[in-house]
Formats: C-alpha cells, sequence, structure tokens
C-alpha cells in the first residue's frame, strides 16, 4: 500500500462516497485515494490509510447518519497526523449536530458546542455547505477551527427552479428557512415568502401560509434540509388548496427517510430536487465545482483568514 505522493494536497475518501469524491477531485484536479475500513464481528471499525501522506491532506466524509462517522473522524485524523500530515482539512457537505445550539431543558447536551468543539481539535479547516445554524451567526462560532468555509446550495437550486418555472414563488416552509429562500429568489429576482412553523413533534406540526397571492402560482418550497417530509407535505397541501398551479421542492441536504418521498407525492408534491451534498435519487444539482474551488481557497489560505 506504501507510494511516493506528490507534495500536493490529497482528498481522502470512503467507498460509500466514491462517486463524490471522484466527481470532486475531477473539478479540482485532486489526488485521490480511499480509506480502507473493516468491521470486526464486534462491530468495531478497523481503518487504513495510505501511506507516506503528504503534508496536507483533505477527507471528505459526509455526515449523514453521522454517529459512526464521528468516530471514524477521530481515527483518520490522529492517524493521518501520526503519518505526516501537517494540515488536515474536513470536507463535509453535510455537517451533523447543528441543530441544537441550546439546552430547551435542564440538562440536555448543546450538540453543536460539542461536536464544533470536537471536531476544530481535529481539523485545521472544515468546508461545508448550508450548516443550520439558528441562533449563532456564523459556523466558526460553532466550529473554532483555524478556517472554516461555508457555501450554499441555494444559488444552483436556484438557476434549477429558474429553468423550470421562470416566475416561480420560492416559499420557506418556516422562519428558520428565510435566509436560504432569500438568497436563492435574489439571485433570479424572485419572488419569496415564508410560511409560520408550530411544532408539536418530530411528525407533527401546524404550517401557516405566509400572506401573498397564491392562485395561478408555481410554488417551490425551498429549505436547506428536510427528513421526514412533514413540514413539507402539510405546507405543499396548503399551498395548492389555495390554488397554486403546482408546487415542488427544493432542498440542500437530501436527509429523507424512507417514507418522506410517498408522503410528499401524496401531498402534491410534483418535483422533488436536492444537490448531491447527501446521495439521493433526488439529487438534481452537484456542488462538486463549487467544493472544490473551496478546497483551493482552504489550500492557499492563512490560519484564520476564513471564519465563516
Amino acid at each position: 500500500m506504501s507510494s511516493t505522493l506528490p507534495a500536493k494536497p490529497l482528498l481522502l475518501y470512503f467507498a460509500d462516497e466514491r462517486a463524490n469524491a471522484e466527481r470532486i477531485a475531477q473539478a479540482g484536479a485532486l489526488n485521490l485515494m480511499q480509506i480502507e475500513r473493516h468491521r470486526f464481528p464486534d462491530g468495531e471499525l478497523k481503518l487504513r490509510l495510505p501511506e507516506p501522506l503528504p503534508q496536507r491532506v483533505v477527507l471528505l466524509r459526509t455526515l449523514a447518519q453521522p454517529n459512526e462517522k464521528l468516530l471514524e473522524l477521530l481515527l483518520v485524523a490522529q492517524t493521518a497526523r501520526s503519518l505526516g500530515a501537517e494540515h488536515l482539512t474536513l470536507l463535509a457537505p453535510y455537517l451533523a449536530y447543528m441543530r441544537q445550539d441550546i439546552a430547551f431543558k435542564p440538562g440536555e447536551a448543546i450538540s453543536q458546542r460539542i461536536v464544533g468543539q470536537f471536531l476544530a481539535t481535529l481539523f485545521d479547516a472544515v468546508i461545508t455547505v448550508d450548516p443550520h445554524l439558528h441562533r449563532v451567526a456564523t459556523l466558526h462560532e460553532a466550529l473554532p477551527a483555524g478556517n472554516t468555509l461555508v457555501l450554499s446550495g441555494a444559488p444552483l437550486l436556484s438557476d434549477l427552479i429558474a429553468a423550470h418555472h421562470g416566475a416561480a414563488l420560492l416559499v420557506g416552509p418556516d422562519e428558520e428557512s428565510a435566509q436560504w429562500v432569500a438568497k436563492a429568489a435574489e439571485r433570479h429576482g424572485l419572488e419569496h415568502a415564508v410560511c409560520r412553523k408550530l411544532r408539536h413533534g418530530d411528525r407533527s406540526v401546524h404550517i401557516e401560509l405566509p400572506h401573498c397571492a397564491l392562485a395561478g402560482r408555481h410554488a417551490v418550497l425551498l429549505d436547506d434540509v428536510a427528513s421526514t417530509g412533514h413540514t413539507l407535505a402539510e405546507a405543499a397541501a396548503l399551498l395548492l388548496a389555495a390554488g397554486a398551479v403546482s408546487v415542488d421542492v427544493a432542498v440542500t441536504h437530501a436527509l429523507f427517510d424512507s417514507g418522506a418521498l410517498g408522503l410528499l407525492g401524496s401531498a402534491g408534491v410534483s418535483q422533488i430536487w436536492s444537490t448531491d451534498c447527501i446521495e439521493h435519487s433526488s439529487n438534481a444539482v452537484s456542488m462538486a465545482a463549487s467544493l472544490a474551488q473551496a478546497v483551493a481557497l482552504i489550500e492557499a489560505a492563512k490560519p484564520g483568514q476564513y471564519q465563516d
């Protein structure tokens, strides 16, 4: 497994993310090598990295279904350091555990703060796409690595939406989606509005539509992430009942569970589009070129230059 690698960034990846790794490597002319992964009968993992490593290494790991992957990051980062890597960048198109930024009840773990500090101890830089930040203004506040660079899927999703519906009405399913909806709308001068949401549980929500003209409109629900699809389904049904001609869904991170697409279809959603930050049948937009450009920026950056 030993090989002599040129002194340029190496993109490491796991087998389940090979397709995305190849797209990013091709877009950025990066060297690409796979991490060997073995699971023992008792569930423990054994990882093997290529060696020797160059001084600068980029690790691609999308943190959907994150719990075991966080252990992988610990094992990879410390092993990479021991093999000669001096600068480690985590390329995490989806970054988990960013939602809970305060303790809503006494005794709750503030997962954003804990996971953010953990990653900051392992990596010199972190690149991600549309992290779910609410009461925190920048990723660097939650994850104080040397450099943090945040991209957004909203502009590329906006391009796709505009190509299908030149005068679409972009609708955010809740107040937290407002930042992404506004960004997407601005790119093509689209009208946009935001619903109000009252959540009763993971699968129980109440939606109030925005006060704007809906009859005869092609509406597109846009958000950073979707999992069960319940919020989007209720919003879609209400939009159609209010006279919308069609309702499509566009999300950066397709965390959809097994019943989500059926639920959205039953609610009357026509098209479902997502970026390839998380591999899914709805992927319609590739972030590979943007991610490769971000890697190039980080590789040329001084410590602390990017603190998005």
